[in-house]
């Protein structure tokens, strides 16, 4: 019988052991799955349509030798236990259906103990609990079941920054707590390189082949393990997340993690539906700067109470400052992560990140300037502004041109706005961001970025002689004052270039990310006043439209108070309707509420925020989050947070 030929789509499904009685309990491991679920999952995948693949069919169907059919599905099943051979191999018979299994070389290991026995290492599950080299090798020679590298010793937390948290093997640079120094890059490369190998010749020592498949250890990897992967023969690695693959990069393939040991119709919704894709987001929007004090052991204390909040308001996803702004002027004078090109306020957010990831499961978002860095360059680095001299400000700051044919109206001086940011035409400047990020992907885990909201350029910004030489050339558009400013459309034309300039810096800064994060998400924050008046496009450089093409998500700054709207409520209405005139725009905005009236310095009433929460929710507004956290007022009020805040629960 044919086979419907498909997109070149697929996805892969990932166990790991499976027992005839699962018991209802954490302890018991959320990944076991039942023997009687396995085998009706298997009869559903046939009975649906889907179509078991090989890696020879992946491989074959990469080269254009065979295409593969439509509904492709890869079973893996990880960490090589026992119940891979007494339990699935024969379902896997029964069904013809191809699987990977992939295994820990140094749990496969025994070692002599002093009374002359043999165990396997610690790390590992116990001794009885897995996989057989025979067994392994006579799955294999069915020529249903391919053996993949899990590592050798991979598989288990190396201390990840001075606070002590164990962090997985293969992504983190070690922190030596003697000489308080981090694994340089070129001994992490050269760890992962000697690891790789010596569990390919494990395998290889055993079973006779190299493996062709790594599957990362926690679903965790980067480009360097990646392409050391590659290096050894190893073009196809798996990780973990929901949604498709393609043939196009079989380098990183997700894998939906199957857990919970769903029945039939859960498991149907967690293939179909790919489980997470729709949960609307709760979103505390969290200043760092609150939680780090110079007493380490106070730090703890205000984490710990952090953590507690987050847990009981029903929090999904935090956007957590990991730069430092002490003066709150939204200028990163210091970073909570070590870097190359700023100071370190406290090694802290990888820490706290950590902590919020492992006791609260939530997303975390890297809260981090775009141009706001506090960098000692010079300031013709820096923004600058068309602007009228005057005493107050002529005087004391100096043009960043001194043509003789430049009108004094013509001069450009450094930007007046709150934030003093990088020019994004000045690429030394980008190349210094773009390290500073690099250095944030290395030393931190995190799930996504939240690009801050001084990613902005005004109708008279940025005419430094470099970005004046850039709009010239590349633009070709007019670089003197009153042909750029003087018409309407000439000025929303430029508008546009600066807007679509700062989402490819934003590009730039999010593709060295994923360099180590390949699952990246993108939030940006954005005014309110871009989407509630599309023209007013040519103030900000920034425009709905582009922000939902170009980011996971766009987070709205939704705070009428601070905006001094007459009525909020009407205010927020609008609002809400303005995003849902766009494609998607709900689906892809997170409405940030506002808990501080900066004009009157008092916090926003409970009733009256969740009334606006409320109000939002009806108005069809799908993700909220809410600006600032204050964990020592209680502000916003956990109680009620729990309650008109939290999702239902959701496994």
């Amino acid at each position: 019988m044919s086979l419907a030929k498909g997109d070149g789509q697929f996805i892969v499904l990932s166990y790991h052991d499976v027992k005839d009685a699962v018991v209802e309990d954490a302890s018991a491991g959320k990944t076991t799955v039942s023997t009687e679920n396995l085998k009706k999952q298997f009869e559903w995948l046939k009975q649906t349509g889907y179509h078991v693949i090989s890696v020879d069919d992946l491989l074959q169907a990469k080269e254009g030798k065979t295409n593969l059919p439509s509904k492709s599905v890869l079973l893996s099943f990880d960490d090589g236990y026992s119940s891979l051979y007494f339990k699935v191999y024969p379902l896997l018979k029964q069904y013809h259906y191809p699987a990977l299994v992939a295994v820990v070389g140094k749990w496969m290991e025994p070692k002599r103990t002093a009374a002359g026995s043999f165990h396997h290492d610690d790390d590992s599950p116990a001794n009885e609990s897995l996989l057989s080299w025979e067994q392994i090798n006579e799955m294999k020679r069915s020529c249903l079941v391919e053996i993949a590298s899990h590592s050798y010793d991979l598989h288990h937390g190396i201390q990840g920054n001075p606070q002590g948290n164990l962090q997985p093997a293969a992504v983190t640079w070690a922190y030596d707590p003697i000489h308080q120094l981090y694994e340089t890059d070129a001994a992490y490369r050269q760890r992962i390189r000697l690891e790789l190998k010596h569990a390919a010749d494990a395998l290889f020592a055993h079973i006779g082949k190299k493996p062709r498949v790594m599957v990362w250890p926690y679903g965790e990897t980067n480009h360097l393990l990646i392409q050391e992967a590659k290096n050894l023969g190893m073009g196809i690695s798996l990780g973990l997340g929901d949604g498709q693959n393609s043939l196009a990069d079989l380098s990183y393939a997700r894998r939906l993690l199957i857990v919970e040991n769903p029945n039939i119709e859960e498991f149907a919704k967690m293939v179909e539906g790919q489980r997470t894709h729709d949960r609307p987001l709760r979103v505390a929007h969290v200043d760092l700067d609150y939680i780090h004090d110079p007493d380490p052991v106070q730090t703890e204390r205000n984490l710990g109470m952090l953590l507690d909040r987050i847990q009981t308001m029903g929090v999904n996803t935090v956007y957590l400052q990991a730069f430092a702004d002490p003066d709150g002027d939204g200028n990163a004078d210091a970073l909570y992560f070590p870097n190359r090109h700023l100071p370190v306020a406290d090694d802290l957010f990888n820490r706290t990140a950590w902590q919020l990831l492992t006791r609260t499961r939530v997303k975390v978002y890297a809260w981090m300037p775009v141009l706001a860095f506090g960098l000692k360059v010079p300031e013709a680095w820096f923004v600058h502004e068309w602007r009228v001299a005057d005493k107050q400000r002529g005087q004391s700051q100096v043009p960043a041109s001194q043509s003789d044919r430049t009108s004094q109206r013509e001069k450009a001086y450094l930007s007046t706005r709150d934030y003093k940011r990088l020019s994004p035409f000045n690429f030394k400047a980008k190349r210094m961001v773009g390290e500073i990020y690099e250095d944030l992907a290395k030393y931190n885990h995190f799930a996504g970025i939240l690009f801050h909201d001084d990613a902005i350029l005004t109708d008279y910004e940025d005419v430094t002689p470099q970005a004046l030489h850039y709009v010239g050339k590349h633009w070709q558009l007019p670089t003197r004052r009153n042909q750029l400013r003087d018409n309407v459309e000439m000025r929303m034309k430029w508008a546009k270039h600066k807007t679509h300039l700062l989402v490819e810096w934003t590009d730039y800064l999010a593709n060295i990310v994923r360099k180590n994060h390949p699952d990246l998400k993108t939030a940006r924050n954005y005014y309110a006043l871009p989407i509630l008046e599309p023209n007013s496009e040519e103030w900000y450089a920034q425009s709905m439209a582009s922000g939902l093409a170009s980011y996971d998500y766009v987070a709205i700054e939704a705070m009428p108070f601070m905006e001094k709207a007459e009525n909020p409520d009407a205010w927020l209405d609008k609002l809400v309707m303005a995003v849902g005139m766009y494609p998607e725009g709900l689906k892809k905005t997170v409405f940030e509420l506002q808990t501080v009236d900066w004009n009157t310095r008092l916090n926003i009433p409970m009733e009256i925020l969740l009334k606006q929460f409320k109000r939002m929710q009806a108005k069809g507004a799908i993700h909220l989050g809410y600006y600032p956290d204050n964990v020592y007022a209680d502000h916003p009020r956990v109680q009620d947070m729990e309650s008109a805040f939290a999702l239902p629960r959701f496994p």
